[in-house]
């Protein structure tokens, strides 16, 4: 049937039904879940209804991006269910007393794009039995090829003073084909679980097993006050970290670079980069991996 989503049997639909029963409250950690077959952005409406007012906890998924969001404004669209496209509102500069959870310093905002990448790392070796790794800040890489990107953005308050929200999306490429790949403006090839012969490619279990994952580490970043030290979550970045050790190419928001080894990540979540003039920590940037 036309415009069926069975008409390909390698990618299923989504059951939002299925989804809730999983992962929304009382029997899962979010709040309240909205599948979409077809949408701009998944951060975009998940800003929108934080912008509106939504408390925290809601998860946006789509079948199929039309105008997906990248670092520096870049846009690339997804095949129809093909991968998973999902974003998350957070706001935690709110303290939830009845959770244990202190408001978190904005200082400390940079580690939840880090914090997806853990989540991300832990679901693909989990059910994809893949060795992935990340490439600071927000490219889950697997046999040195880019499998999914994060991207956290800031929604203003609607009251000034007040903390803002955070949206963190996730695109994770699940079965795209070879010749359906995007073409990653910094020369880095792209790749599928699929393509890198993932055990399991059922985006049902996989989105699952990250957002609960996401759920578990943001609850342990909140309960430590927002300290990536001592919630465990600087020692899980670094452990799956694939840029640290190497010799790396920054390329910074300005339009200048950074050339040098990156030796660490600081408590902050900016990359530390040693140079012939002396350390650097980045807050932001395209991280190249030289030989």
């Amino acid at each position: 049937m036309p415009g069926s989503p069975y008409t390909d049997l390698d990618r299923p639909p989504l059951s939002a039904a299925r989804l809730r029963r999983a992962l929304v409250a009382p029997y899962g950690p979010w709040n309240r879940l909205e599948l979409r077959a077809e949408t701009g952005s998944t951060n975009a409406d998940a800003a929108e209804a934080a912008s509106a007012g939504e408390p925290e906890g809601l998860v946006v998924v789509a079948e199929r991006q039309t105008a997906g969001r990248g670092r520096r404004g870049r846009v690339w669209q997804s095949p129809p269910r093909a991968g998973i496209a999902t974003s998350v509102l957070l706001r935690p500069g709110e303290a939830v007393p009845e959770r244990g959870w202190p408001a978190a310093p904005a200082t400390g905002y940079g580690w939840l794009p880090l914090l997806a990448g853990v989540a991300l790392v832990e679901a693909v070796a989990l059910l994809a039995e893949l060795d992935a790794g990340l490439k600071w800040p927000n490219d889950l890489l697997v046999g040195g090829a880019k499998c999914a990107g994060i991207l956290a953005e800031a929604v203003p308050a609607a009251r000034p003073g007040d903390p803002p929200a955070i949206v963190l999306g996730v695109g994770l490429n699940v079965t795209l084909r070879a010749d359906e790949l995007p073409v990653n403006p910094t020369g880095l090839p792209a790749t599928s679980l699929q393509l890198a012969g993932a055990a399991a490619t059922d985006r049902d279990p996989l989105l699952r097993a990250m957002l609960r994952a996401v759920a578990d580490w943001y609850d342990r970043w909140r309960t430590a006050g927002g300290d990536a030290v001592a919630s465990g979550l600087r020692d899980a970045y670094l452990a799956a970290c694939v840029t640290v050790g190497k010799e790396v190419r920054v390329l910074l928001p300005d339009g200048t670079d950074v050339i040098g080894l990156a030796t660490g990540v600081d408590p902050d979540g900016q990359l530390l980069v040693q140079t012939p003039t002396g350390e650097r920590h980045l807050a932001a940037g395209d991280v190249l991996h030289l030989r």
